[in-house]
């Protein structure tokens, strides 16, 4: 059937569009990894439906400095590490990439992790052996970017997080949650000092330093330097856009794990994500563990993946020195590999790699802040002064609740 004339420019401009997107979808895979199955699947189980409002405040937060973090790589033809090595003398440059080395390899440690436990769940497999096989597929899907190209990348990443979906979210379609508890879980409070931390930890592995770092570099890759004028402000837009369905996508999935956990394993005692796979298997069926299981696996394999990217731009942006992808995969690899070949319980390596991850995200949240309100590096495309101040406020709130995180980590 033909296309009225009248129709035909709009299907060329969803279609141009869609072309655009991308991005923001490689960075979101940060947003629903191994780190948040452990911290929401804790939440839920012992908490219920009280800390759904983390999730929404959480996605809402990581939405805008996602957004500020792509705008600023549009804007300057800079990745954020980049900007900070412009900004900053040869002894701190390297205290900062020292710091960001750390980040990276507790990242890792997370993610290796999880796509060990999700290999011992669907196969019985040795954690160690479940490590080395999750460090080989993530370096095949770097081989991808390495060899295809971004584009290909991107849409490997965006086919795992679509397995990442439907693992966690299709338990809400067998047993839907309380709808009614649910709107109550957006009111914000607190029971006890451990939903504060819990919440602080739900936050810390939402809002993860190399996200911030990557996506100024993903969307500088993806769409170039553009000049000034209308066509910045097109990329602009498309990147809120894309943005903006990512983060659905990725709050969407940790709200499923949250709620599954509120629904089905509430008051069970469960202190690890091999109980609450065990225990969904008893109460929804094999299928959703299955589903379960293999949803982490996905999040594992995609996550590490763009964990050792992110690595390899950080390197260079603060250092100005290149390596292979392949060899920077290898680098961060070595100590997750480490630290499962000592029979460290895997749980507890993950709430640590949390905590580490919190000390970080100062450090990419306070320049990119600072230089998207900085007008004479950003020019005409310099933060809204109320852009700023909210911008600030998420900022301050990310660092107070995961310094919360890390006191009280400690001082229990």
């Amino acid at each position: 059937m033909a296309v009225s004339t009248a129709v035909r420019p709009a299907i060329n401009r969803v279609r141009t569009g869609s072309v655009l997107l991308g991005p923001a979808f490689v960075a979101a895979v940060a947003y629903v990894d191994p780190g948040n199955v452990a911290s929401n699947v804790s939440a839920g189980a012992q908490f219920g439906y009280l800390l759904v409002w983390v999730i929404v405040v959480a996605n809402v937060m990581a939405g805008l400095v996602q957004y500020l973090s792509a705008k600023l790589g549009l804007v300057t033809g800079m990745t954020l590490p980049e900007a900070v090595r412009t900004r900053t003398g040869r002894g701190t440059r390297l205290a900062y990439w020292g710091q960001a080395e750390l980040v990276a390899m507790a990242t890792d440690l997370a993610e290796v992790v999880g796509g060990a436990i999700a290999l011992y769940l669907l196969f019985d497999l040795p954690m160690l052996i479940g490590g080395l096989i999750t460090g080989a597929v993530s370096m095949a899907l770097l081989l991808v970017q390495d060899r295809r190209g971004q584009r290909q990348f991107e849409r490997a990443i965006t086919g795992l997080l679509g397995v990442i979906a439907v693992g966690f979210l299709a338990s809400v379609f067998v047993d839907p949650p309380s709808v009614p508890h649910t709107i109550g879980g957006l009111i914000p409070r607190f029971h006890g000092a451990e939903s504060v931390l819990l919440a602080a930890a739900m936050l810390g592995a939402t809002v993860m330093p190399h996200a911030v770092y990557l996506h100024s570099g993903l969307a500088r890759d993806r769409h170039g330097h553009p000049e000034a004028g209308a066509p910045r402000r097109r990329l602009l837009r498309a990147t809120r856009l894309d943005v903006m369905l990512a983060m659905l996508l990725a709050g969407a999935v940790n709200l499923a794990m949250l709620l599954l956990a509120a629904n089905t394993l509430r008051g069970q005692g469960i202190t690890s994500i091999e109980g609450a796979h065990a225990a969904v298997g008893a109460s929804l069926g094999s299928v959703v563990a299955l589903l379960f299981a293999l949803g982490l696996l996905a999040s594992g394999f995609a996550s590490t993946s763009v964990g050792a990217y992110a690595g390899a731009m950080i390197m260079q942006g603060l250092l100005g020195q290149r390596i292979p992808l392949l060899l920077r995969r290898l680098i961060t690899l070595v100590p997750a590999i480490a630290i499962l070949g000592l029979g460290v319980d895997p749980t507890r390596a993950l709430v640590v790699s949390q905590v580490v991850l919190s000390f970080g995200i100062p450090f990419a949240l306070v320049p990119l802040v600072r230089l998207t309100s900085d007008r004479i590096f950003m020019g005409a495309d310099v933060n809204h002064r109320v852009t700023s101040a909210l911008a600030w406020l998420v900022a301050g709130l990310i660092i107070l609740l995961n310094g919360a995180l890390i006191y009280l980590t400690v001082a229990g």
